[in-house]
């Protein structure tokens, strides 16, 4: 179990705690999850008053970095970087005139617990001096999260989704009445700033349990109000190849897409790949989950009955724009939106593909060319996809060739990535000189159609190249 000892900041924080005479309490998040026997390196402290002033010297005194976080409710950060790991403290001042009064501002009852900082022995048991004035621990037992009190979500709406953001790292349940009081605030959500509600999402899209999750949150109509969009998707039906309409079969993407992560958690290609950092500590993992989610998002606006089927034609397309338009709801950096975008717009190409016994070279080629650095996201999602897809027209043998071509892809994005980069035998200048050809629009047509016959294997010299070039250029 924890101890002062462990962490050498909190014996310089209990220091100057005596020295300046104010009772210091450790809450929250460290405690709770300490009492589960997890490592933590975030802290959060309250404090009479003076909280800045506090903050500001702890920082002075461990050399790390302060940021003044609000100024008007009193609350500080402190960050301090070591070898192996970053720790924050978290410094605010008593919303009331006690602790115990504090306290009832908190938002769950698992987040309640306190430690006096000041009068604890170096080596002590952590978890033994907790102090639980709201049965914070008998819900840690029941693996529940019960909000404080009814004011709870008023408050600080964002705790709306916080609920569903620990639900999800934590794998806990909501408790009936907290959960009728989400879906009776869940209007309180829309004012709350885009970057607070942003980083919430992504802990339930980072997290394992996301489909559960964004499913609970779809029932008490909070999902809608981070993402309008999706809306559009209700009570849309579907053709003989799917089983559910549009909306549930995009959750059920979801929850099939964490399945297939599983089933390549020893791959150390995919997991590098998946958890890379794109921004704000946002994963490809995350952002994949929120792909999935908006695939078929064009659907509705492209649906239509065309000899006794139904078609969405063009629905990729339609569901790029709408995903553009999410992305910059959310506040999503610029390469997230590409990336999002390029996903939902290329989901279908792995299915094109899997329409052929064996695709071709060329196939392949432009599969690569076209879907980029998103080649393996994309051929992950089909997979997914084509399992949320299981109507009276879908069979086993389609589903197993479909999963063989998606898995063939993956494989070859990432041996080409160990290959030696892709060097074109000629370039626009080698038309210009070697071919006396002048400037033309028609020189992306020609450059590509070189690429790709070098690519497959057709022309091998540069010699061979100018020759089809040429030929191009003639035809």
């Amino acid at each position: 179990m924890p101890n002062l000892a462990e962490y050498p900041a909190l014996l310089i924080l209990q220091k100057l705690a005596r020295q300046k005479k104010l009772d210091v309490f450790l809450v929250g998040g460290f405690l709770r999850d300490a009492v589960l026997n997890k490592r933590s390196h975030d802290f959060d402290f309250v404090v009479p008053k003076n909280a800045i002033v506090f903050s500001r010297l702890f920082a002075k005194e461990i050399k790390g970095a302060f940021v003044l976080l609000d100024k008007k409710r009193g609350c500080g950060r402190v960050a301090k970087k070591y070898h192996d790991r970053i720790e924050t403290y978290d410094f605010a001042d008593f919303r009331a005139a006690t602790l115990k009064a504090d306290l009832n501002h908190r938002d769950f009852t698992v987040n309640t617990l306190t430690l006096k900082i000041n009068d604890l022995d170096t080596n002590e048991d952590l978890v033994k001096k907790i102090h639980d004035a709201c049965g914070g621990i008998a819900d840690l037992k029941a693996r529940c999260l019960r909000m404080v009190s009814a004011k709870t979500f008023i408050e600080d709406p964002l705790r709306l989704l916080r609920a569903y953001s620990l639900r999800a790292q934590l794998g806990f349940r909501i408790e009936p009445k907290t959960r009728a009081r989400i879906k009776k605030d869940k209007d309180l959500l829309s004012p709350v700033a885009r970057e607070r509600i942003l980083d919430e999402l992504f802990k339930v899209l980072q997290s394992s349990r996301a489909a559960e999750n964004l499913t609970a949150m779809d029932k008490v109509g909070l999902l809608e109000k981070i993402i309008p969009q999706i809306s559009l998707m209700y009570r849309v039906t579907q053709g003989g190849y799917h089983h559910l309409d549009v909306w549930p079969h995009s959750l059920e993407t979801v929850n099939q897409l964490e399945k297939v992560f599983i089933e390549y958690a020893q791959d150390s290609d995919v997991v590098e790949y998946l958890n890379e950092s794109l921004a704000g500590g946002r994963t490809r993992r995350g952002l994949l989950k929120l792909a999935a989610l908006l695939h078929d998002i064009g659907k509705p606006q492209t649906r239509k009955k065309e000899k006794g089927r139904m078609s969405f034609h063009s629905h990729e397309h339609v569901g790029k724009g709408i995903s553009r338009a999410v992305a910059m709801v959310l506040l999503l950096s610029t390469r997230e939106r590409m990336i999002l975008e390029n996903v939902v717009l290329w989901h279908l190409r792995p299915g094109y593909l899997s329409n052929f016994k064996k695709p071709s070279d060329r196939a392949i080629f432009r599969y690569f060319r076209d879907t980029k650095e998103e080649a393996a996201s994309i051929a992950l999602l089909s997979i997914a996809d084509q399992r949320s897809t299981r109507g009276p027209l879908s069979t086993k043998i389609d589903e197993k060739h479909h999963e063989k071509i998606c898995s063939s892809l993956i494989k070859q994005f990432f041996a080409a990535k160990k290959e030696k980069p892709f060097v074109a035998l000629i370039n626009g200048h080698d038309l210009i000189r070697r071919l006396k050809l002048k400037p033309s629009p028609l020189f992306g047509k020609i450059l590509q159609q070189v690429e790709e016959a070098q690519a497959t294997g057709k022309v091998t010299n540069k010699a061979q190249a100018l020759q089809l070039a040429r030929k191009i250029w003639e035809q």
